[in-house]
């Protein structure tokens, strides 16, 4: 299947593996799956290596999965029918992207990620999205922007519930129905809470409950439940397509943003156009039992229009990789990656969709640099 231990970009920035062997060991699943996937997961092993040999206290052991589209042309199915149990034995996964609508329908590639959210109960997905002061955006506020959207990433709108009727017909239809349960809202809404008393105290839920009259008034009806649990946080609730406007029109105003599955997908997305790139935002799939692995990856796709190209932006992917290391227990050690990020995002040595001139690799030796000089 194409697995190997070695990390993909050894030989590219084996000049900085100078440091020993560490005690404590990780085994982390590589799954770049396709398009830029590949180089950005390349980047984020490459800035691991280099954090773990400095910092000597952990190591990291990857073990590589060439599941994707290219799987898909040689065996008919994007990965292995046993890939949930490959899988489900190691202490985190890392996903690059998925996907080539040109070759296979998103539908089928994006299946396995799915299904590992729901299999493995990731039901908790973090993305975080912020300005940095080298890096400009589309909006003309000159407030910073810091906000993190935790998508309910077990149920809603992405289980598998309906079907396809009289194929061909004239009176072809299609049902798809969402799936909402107490305890799925409960413990998303909580999970906001807890994350926005380590931050700046305010959350947003986001509903839909003009509209649709059984799913959001129950999401509405639990936050009025949990609210006086935490009266020490600003809490309100906005339609989805208010919230998308104000993402635009006061971005600084939002914390914690609480949403379903779907509302999630799409805030996400226009986190990162708000803050100046796809690219910059990582995502953690998390299960908060830690009781099965939990998954990282770049918010953005595959990009088949630039793949192999050498100009994808890996700061999302590197970040997912600190965020990963937080999650595994080495908070300072990704605390180091991201603040790298940073330092080299300021200093504005960016990649072409921020306005710069730095490819990939470029681009992940200055941060390797910026975490070899501190």
């Amino acid at each position: 299947m194409g697995e190997s231990s070695e990390s993909p970009n050894s030989r590219n920035f084996e000049k900085f593996n100078l440091y020993s062997r560490s005690l404590n060991t990780y085994q982390i699943a590589l799954y770049p799956g396709d398009g830029i996937g590949v180089d950005v997961t390349e980047a984020a092993v490459a800035v691991l290596d280099v954090v773990s040999k400095k910092r000597g206290n952990f190591d990291l052991g990857f073990t590589r999965y060439e599941w994707g589209v290219s799987f898909h042309e040689k065996h008919g199915y994007v990965a292995p029918h046993d890939y949930l149990d490959t899988l489900r034995g190691f202490d985190a996964i890392f996903l690059g992207a998925v996907g080539w609508p040109a070759k296979l329908p998103d539908n089928i590639t994006l299946q396995p990620l799915i299904t590992m959210r729901q299999t493995f109960d990731q039901w908790a997905c973090v993305r975080p999205a912020r300005t940095f002061s080298g890096v400009s955006t589309l909006l003309k506020t000159t407030e910073s922007i810091d906000l993190v959207v935790v998508r309910e990433n077990s149920e809603g709108e992405y289980v598998n519930n309906g079907g396809r009727f009289r194929r061909g017909f004239p009176d072809e239809f299609a049902v798809q129905t969402a799936l909402h349960t107490r305890r799925g809202i409960e413990r998303a809404l909580r999970f906001g809470f807890d994350l926005a008393r380590k931050r700046r105290k305010r959350l947003t839920m986001v509903t839909k409950s003009n509209a649709q009259r059984y799913s959001f008034t129950l999401w509405d009806d639990i936050l009025e439940e949990l609210t006086p649990e935490y009266a020490d946080i600003e809490t309100d609730k906005q339609h989805i397509d208010a919230i998308s406007m104000n993402f635009v029109r006061r971005p600084e105003f939002f914390d914690v943003v609480v949403a379903s599955n779907l509302f999630g997908d799409i805030l996400t997305d226009l986190s990162g156009a708000i803050t100046g790139s796809l690219g910059l935002n990582p995502s953690a799939n998390l299960n908060p039992e830690r009781n099965t692995p939990s998954l990282f990856e770049p918010v953005h796709g595959p990009a088949p229009d630039i793949a192999g190209k050498g100009i994808a932006n890996p700061a999302g992917a590197i970040l997912a990789a600190g965020m990963m290391l937080d999650w595994l227990g080495e908070g300072d050690a990704g605390l180091e990656i991201s603040e790298a990020v940073e330092t080299v995002l300021n200093s504005g040595a960016l990649t072409p969709d921020l306005g710069g001139g730095l490819g990939t690799e470029a681009f992940t030796s200055k941060v390797i640099e910026a975490i070899y000089s501190r």
